[in-house]
């Protein structure tokens, strides 16, 4: 198949999954487009809104446009490790004799998500951390490998923060975007109550298999980045490191922690897809721009005056943006 063919099978498997999932989802156009790169990038997504917004709604109906087992895990202060990742059960044999059996817990399904995750102790979120990143778990001393492709969809409610545990930083790094799900339009609300009031409900169909979207997230890493893409990239997410010589004067002001590595990774990644979505097989810088609030929001730690100002990681991101010329030469001068 050429590039050309395949640019063009990759837009297509795109577009439908974008049709199919609008057909239930009104608006967050935005959200949408976000979710669907990271999921061809394979990356996690931590969705953050009040409730009744279609955070849960767009997860489920994601898991029914793919090919891909799903299974929901809710987050509550009494849920375990074992609740997640499985446990060994005494079974007995027909022939009457005992053993263990290992009992897969939800955390094995291709698409998983994890409702209000900011609910569980941290102990019980932890248990994510290497299936999120080693896409393994580890059980009853042995580790047992997660199928291809593993995503998972997180939730948390920003306000009622009473009785929630923050995701440590460690956490939220495994994260490929974290997205701020708002409210919607006159417009959209009106089209929310037509749908939801009405005799019948939209229903989405399947339109990707599994191994089409394991060929589709194959061709992502396939796209070049060229060298003056990939160090505007570096300078940005080096720009957000304090106290640092390559720090933005809005960076060493409001924040202690910049972005890691990952940051850097999650924007070229996330960039090759949006550059294939709009048929192209090269990133441009108008790709990271776009993508950056969406890939630093969660890596960037906050000081106290940021926090007293209410100075926004968003805001401190867009300012960052601002001020990192495209050219290093403009940057040297």
């Amino acid at each position: 198949m050429t590039t050309e063919a395949q640019i063009q099978s990759f837009r297509e498997s795109y577009t439908a999954l974008q049709t199919e999932v609008g057909k239930v989802i009104v608006g967050h156009a935005d959200i949408v487009e976000a979710t669907l790169i990271a999921l061809f990038a394979g990356g996690h997504v931590l969705l953050e809104g009040v409730p009744g917004l279609g955070k849960t709604l767009l997860v489920r109906t994601l898991g029914e446009v793919l090919d891909l087992s799903f299974s929901r895990i809710q987050f509550t202060p009494d849920l375990m490790p074992a609740d997640i990742v499985g446990t060994n059960l005494v079974m007995e044999t027909p022939e009457g004799r005992r053993q263990f059996e290992f009992q897969h817990g939800p955390v094995f399904a291709h698409l998983v998500l994890a409702d209000e995750i900011n609910r569980a102790t941290p102990k019980t979120q932890s248990a994510m951390l290497e299936a999120m990143q080693e896409q393994s778990v580890t059980a009853g001393g042995e580790m047992r490998r997660l199928e291809k492709p593993f995503f998972v969809l997180a939730t948390q409610n920003p306000i009622d923060q009473e009785g929630t545990y923050p995701l440590p930083e460690a956490q939220l790094d495994r994260f490929f975007f974290k997205l701020l799900v708002g409210y919607p339009t006159a417009a959209e609300l009106n089209e929310v109550l037509n749908r939801t009031t009405a005799t019948s409900t939209p229903q989405a169909a399947q339109v990707v298999t599994r191994e089409k979207l394991l060929e589709l997230q194959r061709f992502v890493r396939e796209v070049p980045v060229a060298s003056h893409v990939q160090d505007y990239v570096v300078r940005l997410v080096q720009a957000t490191h304090p106290g640092t010589e390559a720090a933005a004067p809005v960076a060493s002001q409001f924040l202690r922690f910049g972005s890691s590595p990952r940051g850097a990774q999650t924007l070229i990644l996330a960039g090759k897809v949006r550059a294939l979505a709009h048929g192209r097989m090269n990133v441009s810088f108008e790709d990271i721009e776009a993508l950056a609030p969406a890939a630093l929001r969660h890596r960037l730690i906050r000081n106290f005056e940021a926090e007293a100002e209410a100075v926004t990681t968003d805001h401190i991101i867009e300012q960052i943006v601002a001020g990192v010329p495209r050219d290093a030469e403009a940057m040297k001068a």
